[in-house]
């Protein structure tokens, strides 16, 4: 069978195509939702692009960081329907499988703490304090910041505990940085839902690839420091490390590289299908041989550990920590250099408006 070869004028074309029919698309569904809406929850809802909370996330429960917008357990069972199509949108069926994973995990383990509290584990005061964190599968809140629309600048954010995801949209290009996902439990160990990991691959990947260097590149990849107790990219703290250390792509084999590509993969590949090319085409511009990968802790699992993957495009961090010896409870994010809360395109926007 003659191989056909498409110019590339004409595949930057179809890129195009494609891309502005994902805008396109996510425009749509946010505004579908929108109208399920009644005024008061409108009024909840939406709120400026100048609003100082737009470029503010955490990952805390809602006891411990209440949250602006409209109360995900408050929508009517349309706008839970409506608003599931704009996940769809932005994610890939693992990323939108993954947020709600998270989202019923919280319930799990509530769930658990009453089942240790119960077996004498827990005293009260410590019950009462955990059931005042507020974690709960309907404690997510939606914002849309400004007004969905090709043209102009807005954005959405949904948000809760363990989940932080930041949609900004500008003349139909859009940013999906920060995105954090987390799971406590990492792994579900009682209860019917026993066995359930919705961030499995990011964590047996992770072990795979540092499992798969041998001694002279672990004393390059893997640090004596003490295991962070979360991202080093926290809210809280600067959100890009400038630093590189840890073992670089191009001092790999080509089987452990093709290892932190699957890594890399499972991070990227949670969004929509055009975002996750457009930023695999970026990792792929530069190539691995500049992607640098380091490790703290445990080369085992159930113990605390931490990597970081860090390129000058890319930050990709996650940590397992835990009470005692039992590390369970996952933090991870993706971030894009100069892409948090869509800085880059909000200045190519900025900068357009004032040439013309």
């Amino acid at each position: 069978m003659k191989k056909i070869i498409f110019p590339l004028a004409f595949l930057l074309l179809v890129g195009l195509n494609l891309k502005a029919q994902t805008a396109k698309k996510l425009i749509s569904t946010t505004q579908d939702f929108l109208s399920t809406l009644d005024m008061d929850q409108k009024n909840q809802v939406m709120l400026s692009m100048e609003d100082s909370m737009r470029t503010k996330w955490t990952n805390l429960p809602l006891g411990l960081a209440p949250r602006v917008g409209l109360r995900y357990g408050d929508f009517s069972d349309e706008s839970k329907i409506k608003f599931h199509k704009i996940l769809s949108a932005i994610f890939s069926s693992q990323g939108y499988l993954k947020t709600f994973s998270i989202m019923q995990v919280d319930d799990i383990l509530h769930e658990l703490f009453e089942i240790q509290y119960k077996e004498g584990k827990i005293p009260e005061n410590t019950i009462k304090m955990i059931r005042g964190l507020n974690w709960d599968y309907g404690n997510y809140y939606a914002v849309v910041w400004g007004e969905p629309s090709a043209n102009g600048i807005w954005g959405l954010k949904f948000e809760g505990h363990h989940i932080s995801i930041n949609l900004t949209m500008a003349d139909s290009e859009y940013s999906l940085a920060p995105l954090f996902f987390g799971s406590d439990p990492a792994v579900v160990e009682q209860t019917q839902y026993a066995g359930l990991r919705p961030l499995s691959k990011e964590e047996d990947y992770g072990f795979w690839l540092v499992n798969l260097l041998d001694e002279e590149q672990k004393a390059k990849a893997v640090f004596k420091d003490e295991v962070p107790g979360d991202i080093i990219t926290s809210p809280d703290r600067p959100q890009w490390i400038s630093e590189f250390r840890g073992i670089k792509g191009s001092e790999m084999t080509t089987a452990q590289q093709k290892i932190l590509h699957y890594l890399i993969e499972e991070y990227i590949g949670n969004l929509e299908t055009q975002k996750a090319e457009e930023y695999m085409a970026i990792l792929h511009d530069r190539g691995l041989d500049e992607v640098y990968f380091s490790w703290i802790g445990s080369l085992e699992p159930m113990k605390a550990h931490y990597y970081l993957i860090h390129s000058p495009d890319f930050l990709i961090e996650y940590d397992n920590v835990g009470f005692l010896d039992n590390a369970n409870h996952i933090h991870s994010i993706l971030r894009k250099n100069d892409g948090d809360f869509g800085a880059d395109i909000l200045r190519k926007h900025r900068m357009d408006h004032e040439h013309n």
